[in-house]
């Protein structure tokens, strides 16, 4: 009796599980009765930045590419709700910005596309870009369309320090029209500058690329913009200066071109030397006032000046040392000319043009921002970054 029960009960399980069986495969549906879920499109849409990123940079164009169809329209806006410019490639599967980006900003996305199978895809949201603790200005010298001397070196500055150098100089690029060796050195945290190893060869045609925007340069600081110059050499003009002689000459392409009579700084006194070093004419000005109370004169007026460092030296007239011209040296460390060819020397120079000046008891202090031929070639690469 208990064996029957035990055996009927079974029978009435395994009836059950029939019947349930029965009852799920009336609709085919295989689900319960449920409609099977819709496909997902098969493009997609991402964009770099990415949707929600944040201290995106600014200095890499926004892209937004589609997988496995076609882009149908692209709309990255800014704060002010004006639409960042930028093109499709001809497949339509890419659009790229052409405008960059700037610091601190919300961008908003809005980009539309058709899949390869025919279902339209989007893509929505916004991103942030990089909020420098601080944007400083760069510039560069020589500017636009400069015709320079042979010894003229690149100079990028910046109005505040930079403390990461190697990611400054790693942004800034020399390209010459003709084989030129040289190097980046940094003469302070504000200033690096590129110098050739020997001075530039005659009628080189030189472009520099500063791409600063968007590089941290150091605890958070950002350039404000990218700097750029295109320049050209001049031919090479040289002027040599033997203290002890009191003759200065002026060298075209290796020949002497010109020699003035001139009177230099005092030999008996250090203090007063023209000092030893290759300098290089920085300045052209057609009058300056010259003052020193220490020596006793102020508000002196000298004519066809030509600054030579940024210790004081000039290169300029003196008709009221006439008599020691060419025959005793006696200036304060200038190098002193007669008016006439104090002219034809001013006429002939171009801004960057080497001045070597030896014989003197003095060395050029290598404090100048313009001191780069006072430094050995090793000295030189020594200062760079990288």
């Amino acid at each position: 009796m208990f064996q029957r029960r035990t055996a009927f009960k079974a029978a009435l399980a395994v009836g059950a599980g029939v019947a349930v069986a029965g009852c799920s495969g009336d609709d085919g549906g295989g689900s319960g009765g449920q409609p099977p879920a819709a496909e997902a499109p098969k493009a997609v849409i991402t964009a770099e930045p990415a949707v929600n990123a944040k201290d995106a940079p600014v200095a890499n164009p926004v892209t937004v590419k589609v997988a496995d169809g076609t882009l149908t329209d692209v709309k990255v806006t800014n704060p002010e709700g004006e639409a960042v410019k930028g093109e499709l490639n001809p497949e339509k599967t890419v659009w790229t910005a052409s405008e960059q980006l700037g610091y601190g900003k919300t961008y908003t996305y809005a980009a539309k596309g058709t899949g390869s199978d025919g279902k339209p895809v989007e893509l929505t949201g916004t991103f942030d870009t990089v909020k420098p603790a601080k944007v400083i200005r760069a510039t560069v010298n020589p500017g636009d369309d400069a015709e320079v001397g042979v010894g003229m070196p690149v100079s990028v500055k910046f109005d505040a320090p930079v403390t990461d150098r190697k990611a400054a100089q790693a942004a800034l690029k020399v390209e010459t029209s003709k084989d030129v060796e040289g190097a980046w050195g940094w003469l302070s945290d504000r200033q690096v500058d590129w110098r050739p190893r020997e001075y530039w060869p005659a009628n080189t045609e030189v472009t520099v690329t500063a791409k600063l925007y968007g590089v941290n340069i150091g605890k958070g600081v950002y350039v404000k913009a990218d700097v750029t110059t295109k320049f050209k050499i001049g031919r090479n003009q040289v002027v040599k200066v033997n203290t002890p002689d009191h003759v200065m000459k002026v060298y075209r392409n290796g020949e002497q071109y010109a020699s003035y009579p001139c009177s230099n700084g005092k030999d008996a006194d250090p203090n007063l030397n023209t000092p030893n070093g290759t300098l290089i004419v920085m300045t052209k000005e057609p009058t300056s006032i010259f003052d020193n109370a220490r020596y006793g004169y102020t508000d002196v007026k000298k004519k066809w000046c030509c600054r030579i460092s940024n210790h004081g030296e000039y290169i300029h007239e003196n008709e009221e040392n006439r008599a020691n011209i060419g025959k005793n040296n006696t200036s304060h460390g200038c190098v002193n000319l007669l008016e006439a060819d104090a002219k034809k020397y001013f006429d002939s120079a171009l801004i960057g043009d080497p001045v070597e000046i030896t014989g003197s008891k003095a060395k050029m202090p290598t404090t100048s921002d313009v001191m780069d031929w006072l430094l050995d070639w090793e000295t030189w690469k020594s200062k760079s970054a990288l």
